[in-house]
């Protein structure tokens, strides 16, 4: 019998040497960007109760959220499967602050099924929020910083997404379509099927008016030019739809000129429809079908926590954006020393390690030698001193 014990369940994944080391630096750095931008670091725990883990997130998370029973307590657990509704309880339950608040986060998110056939179920997520402001600055930082995060993370190019849900929400509002009929369109909308958009909207019989704005939103996408067609398609939509491409636009002005950064407007793209409730964007690579980024805005989900607060946010799973990035191995760098005790070559040891250099102590009796164990000098005994050396050729 073939012993299989090392496998890994399937979109489940350990990460070695030196890809460890890329994702652990790359993590630094952004930490340190967002701590920058006045980002506050918080850490959400990997399990919770069910209940508060699944707020305001739609049926989407639930899907996705492994559940077992608690034996203390008997209530249903999750495993978090995406950290936002964790940090917006923290916003809203443990910090309770009036001022604008801006938090970021990273960890692994476990989840029930991968993004795409054959893809990770334990993404390492990293984002940021930001609480308490519900103006479209706070969405503009926010989709900046996450551009930013791309950038810092080595992606040269992206294709940057922008639509807003806002719009669907106010003609199928005005539409008076029940939740149903809703999802039903929604659904629609999100494949672009134009036929069954045009069945069912013939089928509910609404006004002429109402019919065309819902059944132009499948046609709503591509560049700049989108704006000004949808200020035309959508005008009998009145205000609610106006100052949603009016904030779409200054978003929109915000990146425009951005290094690296191609703008497209689809005003059909529903992304977490039940759960934002504004704008929302996300970030495209080439070759990637998948939005390798995104965010948006997502008001009052901390409303079942006790404190209704505007909020925007993005996130980002860092694996799949450094499998984006060229692999780049560093030229090997790190001093080796011999074996022993010797109280100076201890001491010189200490003070290379403090500088911040690599340094391997060699093992009595080891296999292999300095280059072996990625190292490009090593320390020689100069009459009573140690010095750093070029290792010699064999």
């Amino acid at each position: 019998m073939q012993n299989d014990r090392w496998l890994l369940p399937e979109g489940i994944e350990e990460i070695l040497p030196p890809r460890a080391a890329q994702l652990e630096t790359t993590l630094r750095r952004l930490l340190d960007l967002y701590q920058s931008w006045g980002y506050e670091l918080v850490m959400p725990p990997f399990i919770e109760f069910l209940d508060s883990l699944l707020i305001g997130t739609g049926q989407d998370l639930d899907l996705h959220t492994f559940k077992l029973t608690d034996q203390m307590t008997g209530r249903l657990m999750g495993l978090r499967s995406d950290m936002t509704p964790q940090v917006a309880r923290i916003d809203a339950h443990c910090l309770k602050r009036s001022v604008p608040t801006r938090l970021c986060y990273m960890g692994t998110v476990l989840r029930t099924l991968p993004a795409t056939h054959g893809g990770n179920r334990s993404p390492m997520q990293v984002g940021a929020e930001l609480y308490g402001h519900a103006g479209v600055e706070s969405d503009i930082e926010v989709l900046r910083l996450m551009l930013e995060t791309l950038h810092s993370a080595g992606i040269a190019q992206v294709y940057l997404d922008l639509g807003h849900v806002g719009i669907f929400r106010a003609l199928a509002s005005q539409a008076g379509l029940d939740a149903a009929l809703e999802t039903q369109l929604f659904d629609a909308l999100q494949r672009k099927a134009k036929p069954e958009i045009a069945s069912l909207l013939e089928e509910l019989q609404l006004p002429a008016a109402q019919a065309e704005m819902l059944a132009s939103l499948a046609d709503l996408h591509g560049g700049q030019e989108v704006l000004a067609r949808a200020r035309v398609a959508l005008a009998a939509g009145g205000e609610p739809i106006i100052s949603c491409l009016d904030t779409l636009a200054a978003i929109a002005e915000a990146v425009d000129g951005m290094t690296g950064v191609s703008l497209h407007y689809d005003l059909a793209e529903l992304r977490g429809y039940h759960y934002h409730t504004g704008a929302v964007f996300a970030a495209y690579v080439p070759g990637q079908g998948q939005a390798i980024a995104q965010g948006g805005r997502y008001d009052d989900i901390g409303k079942a926590f006790g404190v209704a607060r505007p909020a925007t946010g993005f996130s980002t799973d860092l694996k799949t954006v450094l499998a984006q990035v060229a692999a780049h191995t560093p030229a090997l760098r790190g001093i080796f020393a011999p074996a022993g005790n010797d109280p100076a070559m201890q001491a010189a040891i200490a003070a290379l390690r403090q500088q911040g250099e690599r340094v391997i102590q060699a093992l009595p009796g080891q296999q292999g030698a300095a280059r072996e164990m990625g190292c490009d000098r090593e320390l020689i005994l100069r009459g009573k001193d140690w010095v750093l050396g070029p290792l010699a050729q064999t």
